[in-house]
């Protein structure tokens, strides 16, 4: 069973920042597709942003100009790097991995295109 290895996430107050951490089963794929996902209660994930191998990203209209998506590399995890945090980001955020191929259009918006998920991390932003 492939999995994917979270870290990273807490608690923090509006305008501050985090960074998720994502490890992916060595050695990597030569194509994927990477994303991050959200989550609230009663509501399905939410594509935030995703990037192929290449580092062609992509980000949702909410996540655009705070976050930043990056691949993993030889030694490193991919990250999603978090500021200007505001409440409505609060969930339970996953990463995911595509290994049909590069990201589309589609991957923001289609959680099923993903064949291997992380555990989860909490993300909680207060006022």
């Amino acid at each position: 069973q492939v999995r994917l290895e979270q870290s990273g996430g807490g608690a923090v107050k509006a305008g501050g920042r985090l960074r998720l951490a994502c490890e992916p089963p060595r050695p990597t794929a030569s194509r994927y597709c990477m994303g991050w996902f959200r989550q609230v209660p009663g509501k399905e994930r939410e594509g935030v942003a995703c990037i192929s191998k290449d580092g062609y990203a992509r980000y949702a209209d909410t996540a655009r100009g705070r976050f930043l998506i990056s691949e993993p590399f030889t030694d490193m995890p991919g990250y999603l790097g978090m500021s200007k945090l505001r409440p409505d980001d609060t969930g339970m955020y996953y990463c995911a991995l595509d290994l049909s191929g590069n990201c589309r259009d589609e991957s923001l918006k289609d959680s099923g295109l993903y064949q291997y998920w992380g555990q989860g991390t909490q993300v909680s932003v207060s006022a």
